[in-house]
């Protein structure tokens, strides 16, 4: 896969622009925590900027696949830098509650989507072949590993440096990184307009002249709703391990219990990229998502037995160990399920649904943590993955491709028939 005509070109500068992603929500709870002593306020402010990420992402996504990611992208983190910039500012000079909450809409609205548009050029370029799983793995590795190195950063820095540390180091990254990113045009996939006027171009989407929302597809909105579920613990473990942190009065151990946590999801990404699997993505989903299920409630009854960090930070790593599965099958099977025309958006969708599920468990997270204590802070996770596989079980019908003797979306496990001499 590493061997691909031109991947090196896209990919470092995509790990580079991708690591403030793991930044900002936990450097906004960090902040605000300080700056109001809440953590059901820090939650909700950090929640406002997940929701408006998840909401504004497919349609940067929409316009990345209609003009090209860079035209996008450059307007982008010029806007994030500044947002940042203004939320920073109103937390730090002790503005009224209401203006964190208008400021953190920017903030999160403009975060810049690399992730998911290394996924396009992966897709793109590897268009129809098997080894779009190991890329979806290996997108994957390179997201838990995001999640390993930003939350440690951004905590050392706000508890070690300053409070605003985090946030400012999350800006400045998405700025240098989002424009070296941007600056490779080589390797972006054609936009839906330029695909359209090449006859015969092996990337252009069925329909270009007008472009569908990758929403359309059934099966897209039941992965939407499955990694939501998996943004819930996300955003539950982040606010519950800060609390629970803070409670045990070791507060500077929060970044490595949540890196620990990420380091059993990148892990078990590594074993899924390694392994040539004979069941479906299908049939994989649906047994990796009831184990998330399970990890996520021993997580919930550790919590509540007492304060054991080494326990807790143990079963953080068998959560994390159940992440991956889930998460790497969701994006090969959107793949498999969308037009061409339609992947970035298509991969926006579940990236903002992981930001909106982020968003959800760190405010319900919050608010169990100020009224009930640490521990029950931890049943989130639990909730948000068992309402996502009853979603699962009930439309799984949906997450199969349409066949009908053609090509719908182009995925992994088909091909294009061509004329034989």
């Amino acid at each position: 896969m590493l061997r691909t005509e031109g991947a090196w070109s896209f990919l470092l500068p995509g790990f580079l622009a991708r690591q403030p992603y793991a930044m900002l929500t936990i450097s906004i709870v960090l902040l605000v925590q300080h700056t109001t002593g809440s953590f059901g306020l820090a939650g909700a402010v950090s929640a406002t900027a997940g929701i408006a990420m998840a909401l504004i992402a497919p349609q940067s996504g929409r316009l990345a696949d209609r003009f090209g990611q860079g035209a996008v992208l450059v307007p982008q983190v010029f806007l994030h830098a500044l947002t940042v910039g203004a939320l920073v500012s109103a937390a730090l000079l002790d503005a009224p509650l209401w203006a964190l909450f208008v400021a953190a809409v920017p903030a999160g609205a403009t975060a810049p989507q690399i992730s998911p548009m290394v996924r396009a050029r992966w897709a793109a370029r590897l268009q129809g072949s098997p080894l779009m799983t190991t890329a979806a793995a290996f997108e994957s590795v390179a997201d838990e590993f995001t999640f390993v190195v930003g939350p440690v950063l951004a905590t050392a820095l706000c508890t070690g440096v300053h409070p605003a540390a985090g946030l400012a180091a999350e800006a400045g990254v998405s700025l240098v990184g989002g424009l070296v990113f941007a600056a490779q045009r080589g390797t972006q996939p054609l936009p839906v307009h330029a695909a359209a006027g090449e006859q015969g171009h092996a990337t252009a989407p069925q329909h270009a002249g007008r472009p569908t929302s990758a929403l359309s597809v059934p099966g897209a909105r039941v992965l939407v709703a499955a990694v939501l579920g998996i943004g819930m613990v996300f955003g539950g473990m982040q606010v519950s391990l800060t609390a629970f942190t803070e409670s045990i009065g070791r507060p500077g151990i929060n970044g490595v219990m949540y890196g620990v946590f990420a380091a059993g999801n990148m892990l078990a990404a590594v074993a899924v990229g390694a392994i040539r699997w004979k069941r479906g993505p299908q049939t994989r989903l649906l047994v990796a998502y009831p184990g998330l299920v399970v990890a996520a409630a021993l997580v919930a009854l550790a919590a509540q037995l007492g304060p054991w960090a080494v326990l807790l930070g143990a079963l953080g790593t068998l959560i994390g160990l159940c992440v991956a599965p889930c998460m790497i099958t969701c994006f090969t099977l959107i793949e498999t399920l969308v037009p061409a025309g339609s992947r970035t958006e298509a991969f926006t969708w579940l990236t903002g649904a992981v930001a909106l599920g982020q968003a959800a468990g760190s405010t319900v997270a919050g608010q169990l943590a100020d009224h009930s204590g640490a521990g029950v802070g931890f049943l989130t996770p639990l909730a948000g993955t068992g309402l996502a596989l009853l979603v699962l079980l009930a439309f799984r019908k949906a997450l199969h491709p349409p066949h009908n003797g053609r090509v719908a979306a182009r995925g992994l496990g088909h091909r294009t028939t061509v004329p034989v001499d």
